[in-house]
C-alpha cells in the first residue's frame, strides 16, 4: 500500500464520543502514487447515451491494530481530556478495466500528559466498479465518493475497537473527501509549476 506523506498538524472534525472537544488532528491527504496507490484512467470510453454508474462489489476490512500500552492505568478516569490525533490517507488501484480496489486508512492516537493512552489504525478497503464515466470525471468519482461510501463502516469498526478497547467509543465526524481531494490537487498543481 503506497502512503502519502505525513501531513502537518491542523484541526479538522473529530471527536471523543465521551463529549470531548473536537481534537487537533493531522490533515488529510490522499495518495494515488505511481506504484499500488496509482489510479489508472485508462478505462473503455462511456457508451453514449448511458449514464454513469457505480456499484460495490465487496468490501472489507484489510488491517486492524489496537494498541493499549499502559492498560490498566490508561483506564482510570483522567483529570482532562486527551490530545487525540486522526490522519486519514486515501489510496486507489485498478483491478480490472472498470474496477477499482479503494483503501481508506484511519490512524488514531490518543495521548496525555506525554504517554500514550490508546493507538489505532485500520485499513477498509472495497471493490467499485466503475462504468461510463468520462475519463475527467473518474479520478474525482474515485478518491471522493468511494471513500465516503467507505467512511460509515471504518468508522463503526474504529468505535468498537476503542469501546473493546476499554475507552469511550472514538465517533469521527464525516470526512470532507471533496475538500481532502481538492487540498490535493491544488498542493500537485503547485509542485508542478514549481
Amino acid at each position: 500500500m503506497a502512503k502519502a506523506a505525513k501531513p502537518a498538524p491542523r484541526k479538522t472534525a473529530a471527536k471523543a464520543a465521551n463529549g470531548g472537544k473536537s481534537p487537533p488532528e493531522k490533515a488529510p491527504s490522499i495518495s494515488e502514487g505511481k506504484a499500488p496507490g496509482a489510479v489508472n484512467l485508462q478505462v473503455p470510453p462511456p457508451q453514449p447515451g448511458t449514464q454513469p454508474s457505480m456499484r460495490i462489489l465487496g468490501q472489507y476490512l484489510k488491517d486492524l491494530s489496537f494498541e493499549n500500552p499502559n492498560a490498566p492505568q490508561a483506564l482510570a478516569p483522567q483529570q482532562s481530556q486527551p490530545d487525540i490525533n486522526i490522519a486519514v490517507n486515501v489510496n486507489a488501484r485498478n483491478i480490472a478495466p472498470t474496477d477499482f480496489e479503494v483503501e481508506l486508512h484511519l490512524d488514531a492516537k490518543a495521548t496525555s500528559e506525554g504517554k500514550v493512552i490508546f493507538a489505532s489504525e485500520l485499513l477498509y478497503a472495497g471493490v467499485f466498479r466503475m462504468e461510463n464515466f468520462p475519463a475527467n470525471m473518474l479520478h474525482a468519482a474515485v478518491l471522493i465518493e468511494c471513500p465516503r461510501m467507505l467512511f460509515p463502516f471504518a468508522r463503526q469498526v474504529l468505535a468498537d475497537a476503542t469501546r473493546n478497547g476499554g475507552f469511550p467509543p472514538l465517533m469521527l465526524d464525516p470526512i470532507d473527501f471533496a475538500g481532502m481531494y481538492q487540498k490535493r490537487m491544488q498542493q500537485q498543481k503547485s509542485a508542478a509549476q514549481a
